[in-house]
């Protein structure tokens, strides 16, 4: 039997997860009591702000590919996340945020340093979730992490009660299944109506996003555009890319 707290780490673990940011408070320290006990099998970094937390994690999921992970605390601590979950909603960055709250017979009850935080977060995150038994914690967890990286990526956030993060459960390791990329909205008669448009046009220019690089299409994006001889024009999402093509730069 683990501990709850226990159960997050090896959870967040078995996701390939080796870096967390994050700023403890009293909602989550059973979970900061566990980061230290495993300190060598995941790295947690201290920050001086929760809004810090998420930047950080945003910023980690960019420039790895990996989805970022960052911890709060409950209340004003959790809010303070969503500057930095807003960002990664915009961009599409995967971010699991993780909160803490108060014990589960306390809510709804206006406890002290208690907030709706799915409610709060529900505009800018692809889904939340508020975990109330331990043994749905693992199982949530895995969801989380697939809800944040396919189709288009973005944050999560998941809310485990104090209570939860104390209860003994069972845990058992699941290796992840892999997240194939969808293209069945895309049709054989929007392709073609794409080839017509840029056979026809007399000065074609590109304009490329972000999405270049969460699809991981530069190599394919320069043969492109190197076929129909056109320039292209970058976003400043684009222009983020770790393995942009030269050329693209430069038209």
């Amino acid at each position: 039997m683990y501990s709850g707290a226990r159960i997050l780490i090896e959870s967040l673990i078995e996701q390939g997860v080796d870096t967390v940011f994050g700023f403890p408070g009293s909602a989550v320290l059973y979970i900061y009591d566990e980061l230290y006990k495993h300190r060598d099998r995941i790295r947690h970094i201290l920050v001086s702000h929760e809004q810090h937390a998420a930047h950080a994690a945003d910023g980690y999921a960019r420039s790895t590919g990996k989805p970022g992970v960052c911890i709060a605390t409950s209340g004003p601590g959790a809010t303070n996340l969503i500057t930095g979950i807003a960002t990664a909603y915009m961009d599409s960055v995967p971010l699991v945020a993780i909160t803490g709250n108060v014990p589960t017979a306390l809510l709804g009850k206006d406890s002290f340093q208690e907030v709706d935080i799915a409610g709060v977060s529900m505009p800018v995150v692809k889904h939340n979730w508020i975990v109330k038994d331990v043994n749905e914690l693992a199982e949530l967890i895995r969801e989380a992490f697939i809800v944040a990286v396919s189709g288009r990526p973005g944050p999560v956030l998941i809310d485990i009660t104090k209570d939860v993060t104390a209860a003994p459960g069972e845990y058992e390791y699941k290796k992840p299944r892999p997240i194939k990329r969808s293209t069945d909205n895309i049709t054989n008669d929007d392709i073609k109506t794409a080839y017509d448009l840029i056979r026809n046009s007399t000065q074609p220019l590109v304009v490329a996003g972000g999405g270049l690089i969460i699809s991981d299409a530069n190599a394919v994006f320069k043969e492109f555009i190197d076929k129909i001889d056109a320039p292209a024009a970058l976003t400043t999402m684009a222009l983020e890319g770790r393995r942009l093509p030269t050329s693209a730069l430069t038209g």
